[in-house]
């Protein structure tokens, strides 16, 4: 079989170095294009010196200093972590404010999908049962509970997508008062909240619990009505009742709970509404070296198409976009919006620096075998998933979009997939997309997610999993643009049922996994 030429991709005219792009990487003596000869065998992904780079010297990729040499680095040279030295993260007091570098987009009209409309305004795009939990501890009755509600109950309610038991780690053994516990408790208040659910709020309590129901959904947030139906109140079965007697007692009470909601969702049907409804996460997980150049170029794309179109689109992940906070407070629509991203750097700096460690600590060694030397390079790749739109606001961790809040967000997480993941569920996104480059089998129960792979032999390895292959892109099948279009089609579709993403097909998803910076006692 003939051996395919040398290919290598070159993100900036400045950069004095490229990565290499062939399946399998390239062996030494091979001759890139318009370059030098490789001194060594490369892998793919990985990148290779175009020119000599002195001891000290800046390496450039995204015109960005990614680091700078350790030693001698000659042109063909293999350009790996172990010969750069990481540039120090960028002072957080020196930052550009708002000057009009992210100018508003033109508007995009005509798009719909088809979803439910719920009472606070909020649309889903999935019709689901949720059963809230107080504490881990009633995690095996809700799960027992799910199971029989999907057998027993929900071949007569057809309109019904299904029942999610939302299992968390939280609620007891925990610093309940101290000041960062806010953060666990509004994101399960807020996921409770998720449009997906119709306002439909059951829960299921322990008894002894820290989190009690009351400070779980306080008064005003959805009325409380202890151990009794109403029709628009937050049921509790309390385990620890009297009532109960022996475990089925407990089981039984919660699949009874769950006929009245399950009656009202399934009187619920889709209707057509603008894509201005569309509440997206974007995150990546699995990066790569391609991650930066094939599928976070197109979801960037996409995310100026959705909020052309009016849609709401969050980015996070904190340590993957400190390296480009320039870029984000100069997208800022106004100083307000550029303060507060700042400060959830600065915070997540000092929480960092409170376990001994910093940015640093996020690259994985599989992020490492796919190209990406440090956290700075990885950042200049997973920041274009947010696109070139003004940031309009941002979200503390486990915070709800304001109401009515419309366009690109930035919604302060970790960077861990499921905590990410989890947070944004809470902030109140009905749809999700994810990209990744090693490859994950990442799915959400309460939202479709979109998995979107970098290369083509990942989709192709994984053709059960990925759902879109931007891999095309450096194949030169397609165009950045031409992904994104077909990126924005795909999530109209997946919003409004037509289509089913992989994950929602296997019934693949992942657990819900708390930000929890308080103390665990």
């Amino acid at each position: 079989m003939k051996q395919a030429a040398p290919r290598c991709i070159r993100m900036h005219e400045a950069d004095n170095v490229a990565i290499v792009a062939n399946d399998g990487g390239l062996a030494a003596g091979a001759v890139l294009p318009g370059g030098p000869a490789l001194r060594e065998r490369i892998p793919q992904g990985h990148k290779v010196a175009l020119a000599d780079i002195p001891a000290g010297g800046e390496v450039r990729r995204y015109d960005v200093v990614i680091g700078r040499a350790l030693a001698d680095i000659a042109a063909g040279r293999w350009v790996h972590e172990r010969l750069l030295a990481m540039p120090a993260a960028a002072c957080l007091s020196e930052l550009p404010g708002p000057g009009g570098r992210a100018r508003p987009l033109p508007p995009l009209d005509g798009f719909t999908f088809e979803g439910y409309r719920n009472a606070d305004g909020s649309v889903g795009t999935r019709n689901l049962l949720a059963i809230t939990q107080t504490v881990q501890c009633v995690a095996g009755v809700a799960r027992i509970a799910a199971e029989r509600i999907r057998a027993e109950l929900l071949p007569r309610y057809p309109q019904v997508d299904g029942v999610v038991a939302l299992e968390h780690s939280y609620g007891c053994g925990v610093a309940i008062d101290a000041p960062d516990a806010v953060i666990p408790i509004r994101t399960l208040r807020n996921i409770a909240l998720n449009p997906n659910f119709g306002g439909e709020v059951m829960l299921v309590s322990l008894g002894c619990e820290k989190l009690q129901p009351q400070r779980l959904m306080p008064p005003g947030v959805i009325p409380v009505v202890v151990d009794t139906a109403d029709d628009r109140g937050l049921d509790v079965v309390t385990l620890q009742d009297e009532r109960h007697v022996g475990f089925m007692s407990m089981v039984d009470a919660v699949v009874r709970q769950a006929v009245p909601h399950l009656e009202r969702l399934n009187a619920r049907r889709r209707e057509t509404v603008p894509a201005s409804e569309l509440v997206v996460g974007v995150q990546c997980g699995g990066s790569d070296a391609f991650s930066g150049v094939t599928a976070n170029p197109a979801v960037g794309f996409c995310t100026d198409l959705l909020v052309r179109a009016g849609a709401t689109v969050m980015f996070s992940e904190t340590t993957e976009v400190r390296d480009a906070v320039d870029q984000l407070t100069a997208r800022a629509v106004d100083a307000e919006v550029a303060q507060a991203i700042t400060r959830e750097m600065a915070w997540y700096d000092g929480y960092l620096q409170r376990g001994s460690v910093d940015r640093s600590a996020n690259t994985t060694p599989g992020n490492k075998a796919g190209g990406l030397s440090n956290i700075v390079e990885k950042a200049m790749g997973s920041i274009v998933k947010s696109g070139s739109a003004p940031i309009a606001g941002v979200l503390r961790p486990g915070e709800k979009l304001p109401r009515g809040g419309r366009g690109l967000f930035y919604a302060a997480t970790p960077a861990s997939d499921f905590i990410c993941g989890t947070l944004q569920l809470a902030a109140g996104m009905n749809l999700h997309v994810f990209t990744t480059g090693r490859g994950t089998p990442y799915g959400l129960a309460e939202v479709p997610v979109i998995k979107v792979g970098t290369r083509t032999e990942l989709a192709r390895r994984w053709h059960d999993l990925i759902d879109l292959n931007a891999g095309r892109i450096a194949d030169g099948e397609a165009t950045v643009q031409e992904l994104g279009w077909e990126l924005f089609r795909l999530m109209l579709d997946v919003a409004s049922g037509r289509t089913r993403t992989w994950a929602e097909r296997w019934k693949l998803h992942n657990a819900l996994v708390l930000f929890n910076p308080a103390p665990v006692t």
